[in-house]
């Protein structure tokens, strides 16, 4: 019995989405210490008498160890995260992995797309990238590519949905 391998797929995202995710990660971690930080003074400076002594001792380690994590998260994951994230298209189907701790591959043929749309937030234009996202009719057979260049995620629409239209079947 021979077993075949699936290989990984050949792209990978822009690098430029290395910056964002690690901007949005640095982002995340300002706002979350911000609120923790708030936390502690609140239980520091109101005294509530509810609050365990040695929780009031030691409230300015919680926004401290967050902060760490958080700056770690926003340094390492968006490395990893690139260096797992991959996509291609093929004549007949969309391949993507993603994940880093739990992998997910997706093969999505290009006769099942419904709809393939390339969506920007604020901070993907700021770095000039797009998500696309695949839809078929099946919610586990839709797929999703964040941090493709604006005109790569264009393009690539432009071609699946033409390509969809021409290959479509009648099965659903």
């Amino acid at each position: 019995m021979t077993t075949t391998r699936l290989r990984p797929p050949e792209n990978r995202v822009s690098p430029r989405a290395v910056h964002m995710w690690t901007l949005s990660g640095v982002i995340g971690a300002v706002v979350g210490i911000a609120v923790l930080s708030g936390i502690a003074w609140m239980l520091v400076y109101a005294r509530w008498s509810w609050v365990p002594e040695w929780v009031l001792e030691r409230a300015w380690w919680i926004p401290v160890l967050y902060g760490c994590y958080a700056v770690a998260r926003a340094v390492i994951a968006p490395r990893w995260r690139y260096r797992v994230h991959r996509w291609e298209v093929t004549a007949d189907v969309v391949y993507t992995r993603v994940g880093w701790i739990s992998r997910e591959w997706q093969l999505v043929p290009v006769s099942r797309i419904q709809t393939v749309d390339h969506t920007q937030g604020w901070m993907e234009r700021l770095f000039g990238l797009a998500t696309l996202e695949i839809q078929t009719a099946s919610h586990a057979g839709s797929s999703s590519i964040a941090g493709l260049g604006a005109q790569v995620a264009q393009q690539i629409s432009e071609d699946l949905a033409m390509r969809a239209g021409e290959l479509r079947d009648d099965a659903t």
